[in-house]
């Protein structure tokens, strides 16, 4: 005589059966694609996309040029558009520059307080590294806490990476970049002119004109009487 599992028990065995595919489906993770490689290599070109070319015209006499990423950091790219387009840098001082460090600018009260009327950032940390030429992002202790402040690399700083939003590099003017005054703040610190976009087609402002020296003339013969007689 075959035994005839009852109906429940047959399906009760099917669903055991079924059971280890059926949580060998629920396992599967969905397979999340990796994130796109960051592009490492910097357009020279001031002419290529001139929108994300930032011009600084220091007080030195130089032009620095700065390829803005936004590839890297964007809403940091666009923080920077926008302040260069408002005329926000212009006059600002270099108030924290370090000897084989780095220098710092955007703070408009130039004592590294202060900053934009703009709400503060998110951190955009990136694998971007801090080698000569890096433009960073400045912050407090608070990741979320960038808003105008910026620091050019002198030297390498790995340190740095993956702490400090990079959003460009410099790629033209590195020596007037050398040049800046050192000091925290310096004592006759450099000035950004002008910051600028490359699309904006904005020329170097002029060299300020130096006050005439008064010319020396000799004296007349009536005054040199003068002059004997008293």
């Amino acid at each position: 005589m075959k035994f005839r599992l009852p109906l429940t028990t047959l399906m009760l065995g099917a669903a055991l059966v079924a059971a280890p595919a059926f949580a060998k489906d629920k396992d599967k993770q969905p397979v999340v694609p990796a994130a796109p490689a960051l592009p490492t290599t910097v357009d020279t070109d001031i002419a290529h996309d001139p929108q994300d070319v930032l011009l600084l015209d220091l007080s030195d006499g130089g032009r620095v040029a700065i390829r803005l990423m936004p590839q890297w950091a964007p809403h940091h790219v666009e923080r920077i558009r926008t302040l260069a387009s408002q005329g926000f840098y212009n006059g600002q001082i270099f108030h924290r520059v370090i000897d084989g460090f780095m220098a710092q600018t955007g703070d408009p009260t130039g004592t590294g307080q202060g900053g934009s009327q703009l709400p503060d950032l998110e951190a955009e940390f990136n694998s971007m590294p801090h080698v000569r030429g890096t433009v960073s992002m400045a912050r407090t202790n608070e990741p979320n806490s960038a808003n105008s402040q910026f620091f050019i690399v002198f030297y390498p700083r790995f340190a740095l990476d993956k702490k400090y939003t990079v959003f460009g590099r410099v790629i033209s003017g590195m020596q007037y970049v050398d040049a800046i005054q050192r000091g925290e703040p310096p004592e006759n610190p450099t000035k950004i002119v002008q910051a600028s976009l490359a699309s904006e087609n904005k020329a170097v402002p002029a060299a300020p004109i130096a006050p005439a020296v008064p010319a020396l003339t000799a004296p007349s013969v009536s005054e040199l009487n003068n002059s004997k007689s008293n």
